[in-house]
């Protein structure tokens, strides 16, 4: 149940806007919006769902390299968990040299008048419907990824977001990275040529990833909300490793799929236009970290991109991970019949690419690309990336759009598009089916069925 809030600084704009005989149609605003317009120069005003490594880690120190510039706040701080409610609330405190609020459970946190935005950087299952819960308390959103795990959720925050008028940023940062404008752009003017094939590799070697053995031990269930944690997951009784170690297990999360494939999913679809693939296989399994997890520690899925009125257009995607071996480390290398872009280098080059002298013998024109640095920005494999320069670009970049009321790098319709690749891709792995869209009912189907929980 939300709660409606009006505060002084609404009144007075509305007031304001009653009194010039301005309407909100005429503004060009949703009536949803109107609630929250600012002057240039008011505080905006943020609250943290989840005091997470994520949100310690690299959110935080990216939104408070600009805070004073551009003069936001940091006033509020929810989590269900005593322990990280108040090591939230002292880091926070310090952070900023005045009193944060630190509220039990979001309930609490949209109570809190002059709330403005938040931050999620809740459980990777919850971000949509932490973000379905923001929009609907008038609040702008920046929420990490993956969006959301399943369609159903998907296709609610999709609409909550688009009927609230809010800005929403989804944290597929590469979006921000100058590089990767760069590629989108040459590939965009049609220099590249068709995009043919696209290699992706995220592989670690980290025992510990996504494990927390001390805190599973000292944790209790009188600590947190365990009910609330579920967030529309079906009923199950208490488990501390799902509620710390939630990445391990479905349906808490799809591990590798939504931790890490959404990053480079989300370069196919912006450099490439297209929505969503036309259908997905994967295999994979458990092979080394026999630890009771249930989500794979090796996978590899293989995606057809193309129009859906033409299957003989198109491309393939392959991704592969693992978390036995980095050798390789991450590698995302775009085809085409001219040559690369291989976004881990930074490169554009004709590697690969048909000569002058094989085209002509096919009567065909070579598409001789150049050789172009495009002073890539390095992307972070460790748990903690810090503030890393795509997060923090990515973090401002919010920031300012929640400043201008603009369409961020990441906007819903991205979190969107990620979101179906990654149900696809998991509904592959877990049917052992091949998997497709159908857009007319926007649901993953497996063998004739929607694919669910």
């Amino acid at each position: 149940m939300t709660t409606t809030r009006k505060t002084r600084r609404e009144f007075l704009q509305q007031s304001l806007m009653a009194g010039a005989g301005l309407t909100i149609s005429a503004m060009g605003m949703p009536a949803s919006s109107y609630a929250r317009i600012m002057g240039a120069n008011d505080r905006i005003n943020v609250g943290l769902v989840g005091f997470s490594d994520r949100a310690r880690q690299a959110l935080l120190p990216s939104f408070f390299s600009h805070n004073r510039e551009l003069n936001f706040d940091l006033i509020a701080v929810s989590d269900i968990w005593n322990r990280r409610r108040e090591e939230g609330k002292a880091f926070l405190q310090e952070k900023t040299g005045h009193n944060v609020q630190a509220c039990t459970n979001n309930d609490e946190l949209y109570r809190i008048k002059d709330l403005d935005a938040v931050f999620i950087a809740s459980a990777d299952f919850q971000h949509a419907y932490h973000t379905i819960e923001a929009v609907k308390n008038k609040c702008d959103v920046y929420s990490e990824k993956p969006f959301a795990e399943t369609m159903a959720e998907a296709r609610q925050a999709l609409k909550a977001v688009k009927e609230s008028g809010k800005i929403m940023q989804v944290g597929t940062q590469r979006r921000s990275g100058g590089s990767y404008h760069a590629a989108a752009n040459f590939i965009k003017d049609g220099k590249f040529g068709d995009i043919t094939m696209v290699e992706m590799t995220w592989n670690v070697n980290q025992p510990g990833r996504w494990r927390r053995p001390d805190l599973v031990k000292s944790i209790r269930e009188s600590d947190t909300d365990w009910k609330r944690f579920l967030a529309g997951r079906p009923n199950d009784s208490w488990d501390p490793r799902k509620y710390l170690e939630y990445r391990l297990f479905w349906p808490y999360s799809s591990g590798i799929f939504g931790q890490w494939m959404t990053h480079q999913i989300d370069t196919v679809h912006w450099f490439s236009g297209l929505k969503h693939p036309r259908s997905a296989v994967a295999n994979g399994g458990i092979y080394m970290w026999h630890d009771g997890r249930k989500n794979p520690d090796t996978l590899t899925a293989v995606f057809d991109y193309g129009p859906a009125d033409a299957p003989d257009k198109g491309f393939q995607v392959m991704y592969s991970s693992r978390f036995h071996n980095s050798a390789g480390g991450t590698k995302e290398i775009y085809y085409s019949n001219g040559g690369t872009i291989d976004m881990s280098t930074g490169k554009i080059s004709n590697t690969g690419g048909l000569t002058e002298r094989e085209a002509s013998e096919m009567g065909m024109h070579a598409n001789l690309l150049p050789s172009i640095s495009l002073n890539q920005e390095k992307v972070e494999t460790s748990a903690n990336t810090g503030g890393d320069i795509l997060t923090n670009a990515h973090v401002r970049n919010w920031m300012t759009c929640v400043r201008e009321r603009k369409q961020p790098n990441a906007p819903i319709e991205a979190a969107y598009s990620h979101s179906i690749a990654l149900i696809m891709g998991n509904a592959a792995y877990r049917t052992g089916m091949k998997a497709t869209f159908d857009e007319a009912t926007q649901e993953v189907m497996v063998g004739g069925k929607v694919f669910t929980l």
